[in-house]
C-alpha cells in the first residue's frame, strides 16, 4: 500500500514520542510505500504567531528571547532524540542554518516595526521547517532511508493568498507525483512539512491553522493513495465530547459528508478543507491516535456501508459564541438587506457563523464568535443603525448544539424528538436551522445549558447503543 501518515504537533512534541513514531514507520515500511506529512512540534506555532505579535506591539527584547526559546527547545529536542552522533551533528548543522535565517527574518522585522502577510506567513513555516529535519533524521538513526522536503521543496503550487492560500492542482500533481515517485524509487521516506506551500513566484504561502490535514490529502491526491492516517493524541471521531458525555464512544465509520459538517461543528481532529482535494479521488482516511496505535480509530469515506448509512452519527458543540438579533420594521421586503448586514461584517473582518431569518423578514438572527461578538456590533451600529435596523439585541454566552448524520435524511419525526429531549431538561432553544442536505440539525442555547443540551441528545438517539451494535456489523 501507498500510506500518507501525517502527524500532529502533540505527537512529536518529546524524544520518546519521536522515536516511538520512528518505530512504527520502520514496521510499516516493510511492507508499504510511506510518506510523512508533520506539524510544527507541538507549540511553536503558537509561539511563531506571539513573536508577531511582539513585534507589531514594539516590543523587541520579548521577541527575541522568544527566538532564543524556540531554536533552545528544537535543539534540545535533537541532542535528546537522535543517537548516532554523525546524524545528530548533520542535524545540528542544518538546524543552525535554519536559525540563522530565523534570527536574521526576526531582526529586520524589528527594524521595521511591522509583519506583513507574507512576511508572517515566512516566519510561521519555520516551525515545519525544523520538525521534520529532526523525524527525518529520526527516520535515518534508526535505518530508514529518509529526506526532509519543505510544502514548496515536495512540490506545492499555491495561489499568493497569504495566510489562507489554496494549491493550483494542475501543477501540484505533476510536480509532486513526479518528486515523490522519483524517492519512492530509491525506497526513500520523504518527510514533508505540512501547513505550506509556495505561490509561483516561489514566495512561501500557508494554509491557515489545521493545513498540515490540507497538505497530507493534496499530497494525497497527487500520488496515487491507497489510504492517509490522520495520527494525533484522539483515537477517532467521538458520538460527543467525552468531556460532556462520559459514555461517548469512538465512531468506527463516517463519509466524507458526514466528516465535514462534523469538522464545521467543532470536531478539531479535521480541517474543513482537508477533504476538497479527496473528493474527485475518494482517497479513505483514518482518524488514529499515534500513542494508541493497537486502535484502528474512525475510518472516513467517500461512501458509508449500508450498516452504518442509516444512523445518526454524533451531537457537536460550538462554545464560545454570542447571538445578535437585527431587528426593523424597515427591513421588510427591501431587497439586498442581508447583504448589506454581512458585508458590514466582513470588512470588520468577522465571520457569520449561523444565520437565521423569519419569514416575516423583520428579523435576522446572527451567531459569531464571542471574541468578534463586540466587533460585529460596533459595526452594524456604526453602519446601519437607524437606517435599516432599528434594534439589535446581544446575547452574549451561547453555544451551537448540533445532531448530524445520514441516518437523518428524509426521516420524520427527528426535529420532534431534538426538541423534545432538550425540552425534558427544560432547556430553552433559542434560534434554530437545518440545512437542505438535512445531515444537520442545529440550534442555538445558553452555553449554560449546552451540557444537558448535548447529553439529552445523545441519551435520546442512544448513540451508545448503536455504535455498539454497528462495531459488531462491521
Amino acid at each position: 500500500m501507498r500510506l500518507i501518515l501525517k502527524y500532529g504537533g502533540t505527537s512529536i512534541s518529546t524524544p520518546k514520542h519521536i522515536k516511538d513514531i520512528a518505530k512504527h514507520i520502520y514496521t510499516l515500511s516493510k511492507q508499504n510505500q510511506i510518506l510523512v506529512v508533520c506539524s510544527a512540534i507541538g507549540g511553536i506555532t503558537d509561539e511563531l504567531l506571539e513573536k508577531h505579535q511582539l513585534i507589531i506591539k514594539g516590543e523587541k527584547t520579548q521577541a527575541k528571547q522568544l527566538t532564543e526559546k524556540v531554536i533552545q527547545r528544537h535543539k534540545l529536542l535533537a541532542k535528546k532524540t537522535i543517537s548516532n552522533a554523525k546524524i545528530r551533528k548533520n542535524l545540528l548543522d542544518n538546524l543552525n542554518s535554519d536559525f540563522k535565517e530565523l534570527v536574521a527574518l526576526t531582526d529586520g522585522m524589528v527594524l521595521l516595526g511591522e509583519v506583513t502577510p507574507r512576511s508572517l506567513d515566512y516566519l510561521i513555516s519555520f516551525g515545519e521547517r525544523l520538525s521534520i529535519k529532526i523525524i527525518s533524521s529520526a527516520l535515518l538513526d534508526i535505518g530508514i532511508k529518509s529526506v526532509p522536503l519543505t510544502g514548496k521543496e515536495v512540490g506545492i503550487v499555491t495561489d499568493s493568498n497569504f495566510g489562507a492560500s489554496k494549491p493550483l492542482m494542475d501543477t501540484t500533481r505533476f510536480r509532486v507525483s513526479k518528486n515523490v515517485d522519483s524517492l519512492f524509487a530509491k525506497k526513500i521516506v520523504p518527510v514533508i512539512g505540512g501547513f505550506s506551500g509556495a505561490d509561483q513566484h516561489g514566495r512561501v504561502t500557508t494554509f491557515g491553522r489545521g493545513g498540515s490535514d490540507y497538505t497530507a490529502t493534496i499530497i494525497a491526491s497527487c500520488i496515487n493513495t491507497d489510504e492517509i492516517w490522520l495520527m494525533s493524541d484522539v483515537d477517532g471521531l467521538m458520538t460527543a465530547d467525552p468531556k460532556i458525555v462520559k459514555e461517548a464512544r469512538i465512531l468506527n465509520q463516517v463519509s466524507y459528508v458526514e466528516a465535514i459538517e462534523m469538522s464545521l461543528y467543532g470536531a478539531k481532529q479535521i480541517h474543513p478543507r482537508t477533504f476538497e482535494p479527496l473528493l474527485s479521488k475518494k482517497v479513505p482516511m483514518r482518524i488514529r491516535n499515534s500513542f494508541n496505535i493497537k486502535n484502528e480509530g474512525t475510518l472516513v469515506t467517500a461512501y458509508t456501508d449500508a450498516a452504518t448509512k442509516k444512523t445518526v452519527k454524533c451531537v457537536s458543540v460550538i462554545r464560545n459564541s454570542g447571538l445578535i438579533d437585527v431587528r426593523g420594521g424597515s427591513m421588510v421586503g427591501v431587497p439586498g438587506t442581508a447583504a448589506k448586514i454581512f458585508v458590514t461584517l466582513a470588512k470588520v473582518g468577522v465571520n457569520v457563523m449561523m444565520i437565521s431569518q423569519n419569514p416575516s423578514e423583520s428579523s435576522i438572527s446572527i451567531v459569531v464568535k464571542k471574541t468578534d461578538l463586540e466587533k460585529a456590533v460596533n459595526a452594524l451600529e456604526i453602519e446601519l443603525l437607524g437606517k435599516i435596523i432599528k434594534k439589535l439585541e446581544v446575547t452574549p454566552d451561547v453555544a451551537i448544539v448540533a445532531l448530524i448524520g445520514s441516518g437523518m435524511r428524509g426521516t420524520v419525526g427527528v426535529a420532534s424528538k431534538v426538541f423534545g429531549a432538550v425540552s425534558k431538561k427544560k432547556v430553552n432553544v433559542v434560534m434554530i436551522t437545518q440545512g437542505s442536505s438535512e445531515l444537520n440539525l442545529a440550534f442555538v442555547v445558553k452555553d449554560s445549558d449546552c451540557g444537558s443540551a448535548v447529553q439529552a441528545l445523545h441519551d435520546e438517539f442512544e448513540l451508545v447503543r448503536q455504535t455498539s451494535e454497528m462495531d459488531k456489523k462491521i
